[in-house]
């Protein structure tokens, strides 16, 4: 199985810089991207799924997995609850990508010629549409043999507002990027745990190795959009926007990481386990800060993680040290 690598760079030098990171970001989505039915290879028999398939038994990277309650269980029931979950991660995460691909082209539509984010604007959705396909297509896949019926993504308040969230492309596309950023930070630290745990079954190690690398350029595009725009807000919405910024993380957050009620119901995990795993256990309050450490340097550079601002992150349970550099391993916070 082939590994691929990660392209991101770095803003430096004002408008110039970003404009020449901006170039550096779209050239690398032209040399290197991929396609959901070209650079999977669903028919592979290594591919398939064949319960009871012991290789979607979750482990300690995931933190249902690595909950004593789950591993009390049978290997069959394991089996069960692994399926259902990697099928409802991917459910969840198209879900997002959608928002994503709708807010964005809201976002877009008043850009004006010359304009170097409207082109990698543009890759990252073309992307992202093929990261909603590839999504799909193992849901479909895992129903089809695990027999799961159909599978419940993410909670019902949050795609009855999807309209609403995505018109926030046009109309405050700050708060929009950080939303970005609420549910790309996330997904992106689970499915790195993951792999370095040493994978799951092969045709979700390859997605996710596709959507990781994919991910660092869109990750590294938002974190550099915000640190471009947010001196030309007005002191008011920057102070707005300053107070909203870890609620909406911290939302967005349990709509990646926490499976619906719905969901929890199929995979049969009792209340109490539910509420041990996010966020009450010694271990999942660390995780959780853990999810925030390049958001809390990205804070930083921004000068917004102080005053008012500050008692909300640390309500949240959010705040703590922030990475040195995007991506640091284990950057726990405490």
């Amino acid at each position: 199985m082939s590994q691929v690598q990660t392209t991101t760079a770095t803003t430096h030098g004002g408008p110039q810089g970003y404009y020449e990171t901006l170039k550096t970001l779209s050239e690398a989505s032209v040399t290197q991207h991929f396609q959901a039915f070209k650079d999977i290879p669903w028919d592979d028999p290594e591919f398939q799924l064949e319960m009871p398939d012991e290789r979607v038994i979750l482990t300690d990277a995931d933190e249902i997995g690595a909950h004593p309650w789950y591993k009390s269980l049978s290997k069959e029931r394991q089996i069960e609850i692994g399926a259902y979950r990697y099928a409802q991660i991917a459910k969840v995460g198209r879900q997002f990508e959608q928002v994503l691909i709708a807010g964005v082209m809201h976002h877009l539509i008043k850009a004006k010629d010359g304009n170097p984010e409207f082109r990698y604007a543009m890759h990252e959705v073309t992307e992202e549409t093929h990261h909603v396909q590839m999504f799909q297509e193992s849901v479909n896949r895992f129903v089809e043999s695990a027999g799961i019926g159909n599978v419940a993504g993410a909670p019902a308040w949050f795609t009855h507002l999807a309209p609403v969230v995505t018109a926030f492309g046009g109309i405050s596309p700050e708060i929009f990027f950080i939303g970005i950023l609420g549910g790309e930070e996330p997904i992106d630290h689970l499915q790195k745990a993951i792999m370095r745990a040493g994978g799951s079954h092969p045709l979700i190690d390859r997605i996710m190795q596709i959507h990781i690398a994919e991910e660092a350029r869109h990750i590294g595009f938002a974190h550099q959009w915000l640190e471009h725009h947010w001196p030309e807000m007005n002191p008011i919405k920057r102070q707005i926007m300053t107070l909203a910024f870890p609620i909406v993380m911290r939302t967005l957050c349990d709509v990646i990481m926490v499976p619906s009620r719905q969901a929890r119901h199929d995979m049969g995990i009792p209340d109490d386990v539910a509420k041990e795993i996010w966020w009450d256990s010694e271990e999942s309050q660390k995780l959780l800060r853990d999810l925030f450490a390049d958001v809390r340097m990205l804070a930083d550079n921004l000068g917004i993680r102080k005053g008012p601002a500050k008692l909300i992150w640390k309500l949240l349970r959010i705040d703590g040290r922030p990475s040195r550099h995007r991506s640091a391993v284990g950057a726990a916070a405490h």
